[in-house]
């Protein structure tokens, strides 16, 4: 292994516990701070005041979707999903879970008055999967249309929709589960809970972050994954919009290289994926290999996106499959998590406002999930949660290495879809890990 550091990580959501669990196993001495009051997520329904916020990654429904994520992502980003679903594979396996993680496809849905935009969406799907990139390094089934005998067999709870599609290979996540199984397998972490970072800076010899009780640490290195933590000052939460404002309109598509686009980055200055917003569905798009030093965005321009989601007791759901809703305004989902419990989701408003789910975005979403699942009309609310997606101001993730300070951020709504390949890469990036223990049996599958 590398020589061990000690390392200081601002920020205990999914990247600073996939980061802390890898880091640790390498032998490194790993201390985490989070100003979240524990290790457990706290639903926004069910929290006291004040309200502390939690990991953004509890709130997600882990859909591991890289196919249908092309409708508003780049051919690249969806070969990084496909990555990240087998590294997804092998991390649950590491930790003795390997049941956390299941691939056995998605579905889209249409109602039969919603077939010309679900169509539009198909279109763009095409479009996407021709592109080099997505040939490349991803599965060769494509979206396949289901008649609804074939929809019936697959999933005979569903009901309602005139049009179905099957996306192979796509799967999911238990996000709660994950979370806590990545928390608890860092035996040898250092977590300091209720302990908020305001600065995470750097220098030639060192790294320090400076905590907002006054104190200021010292390590070897420093990683910045705080999400929305990492924001600037600004005076003022953006409100909700109100009905008719556009709250749920389109967001720019990502372009984010597949493999390092790195300099050495030791001393050198800011190191940094290239990343640009584009507006066509096949872009040219960063060679494969090629350097980008430039300078780094900046993580303090991050914003959040208020995502809502809701949670669902309905014993005998029979749901076994994640299932997407394509609808002219909404992006709805259906997720099942157990034998009982159902999440539905998610909006996505362009407010930092953390208040309770608003009764417009519940009854969308239950209304949506109802029409396909009717089986969900008895189902009961557990709790319904808000939380903010990271994102920076061209929507784009950030990776970012100067001298001793990492930096990740602005994966906005891939968070579960991207993580462990970008922690991958950046490993790869600082030497901090062999690569035996990056990814061991990719490294190994590889190596022939």
């Amino acid at each position: 292994m590398t020589k061990a550091l000690h390392m200081g990580i601002a920020g205990a959501g999914l990247l600073g516990r996939l980061l802390a669990w890898q880091l640790s196993r390498a032998g490194h001495r790993v201390s985490v701070f989070d100003p979240s009051s524990s290790a457990q997520p706290v639903a926004r329904s069910q929290a006291p005041d004040p309200y502390v916020p939690t990991a953004a990654a509890f709130t997600a429904a882990g859909m591991l979707s890289p196919l249908s994520e092309l409708d508003n992502a780049e051919p690249t980003v969806a070969a990084l999903g496909w990555r990240s679903i087998t590294l997804w594979r092998q991390i649950a396996a590491q930790l003795g879970r390997p049941e956390l993680v299941r691939a056995e496809g998605s579905l889209m849905l249409a109602h039969r008055a919603d077939l010309g935009a679900a169509q539009r969406v198909l279109d763009r799907l095409k479009a996407a999967t021709a592109a080099p990139e997505w040939q490349a390094a991803s599965p060769r089934e494509g979206v396949q249309p289901l008649d609804l005998a074939a929809l019936r067999a697959l999933e005979p709870s569903v009901q309602g929709p005139a049009h179905a599609w099957l996306l192979p290979a796509e799967g999911q996540i238990d996000t709660v589960a994950a979370m806590a199984a990545l928390h608890d397998g860092a035996k040898d972490v250092d977590w300091h809970w209720g302990t908020r970072v305001l600065a995470v800076e750097a220098g030639e010899g060192g790294g320090t972050l400076r905590l907002a009780d006054g104190r200021v640490l010292a390590f070897d290195v420093v990683i910045d994954v705080r999400g929305v933590g990492a924001k600037g000052p600004h005076p003022h939460p953006s409100p909700l919009p109100q009905a008719g404002e556009g709250a749920r309109g389109d967001t720019p598509a990502l372009a984010v290289a597949p493999s390092p686009l790195w300099g050495e980055g030791r001393g050198e200055g800011p190191v940094t994926v290239e990343v640009e917003a584009r507006s066509a569905p096949t872009p040219t798009l960063p060679q494969r290999g090629r350097e980008s030093i430039a300078s780094p965005c900046d993580a303090s321009a991050v914003r959040g996106v208020r995502g809502e989601v809701i949670w669902l007791d309905c014993p005998g759901h029979g749901l076994t499959r994640p299932v997407r809703l394509l609808h002219p305004r909404h992006r709805v989902y259906v997720v099942p998590r157990t034998a009982r419990d159902v999440l539905v989701g998610a909006s996505e408003i362009e407010s930092e406002d953390r208040s309770p789910v608003s009764l417009r975005s519940a009854v969308e979403l239950l209304a949506a999930a109802h029409s396909v699942v009717p089986a969900l009309a008895e189902a009961r609310i557990l709790k319904l949660d808000v939380n903010l997606r990271p994102a920076l101001p061209d929507n784009n993730p950030l990776v970012a290495w100067q001298g001793r300070k990492l930096t990740i951020n602005g994966l906005f709504r891939h968070g579960w879809l991207l993580a462990p390949a970008l922690v991958e890469q950046a490993l790869r990036l600082t030497g901090w890990c062999a690569a035996e223990e990056v990814a061991p049996e990719i490294e190994a599958s590889s190596a022939g």
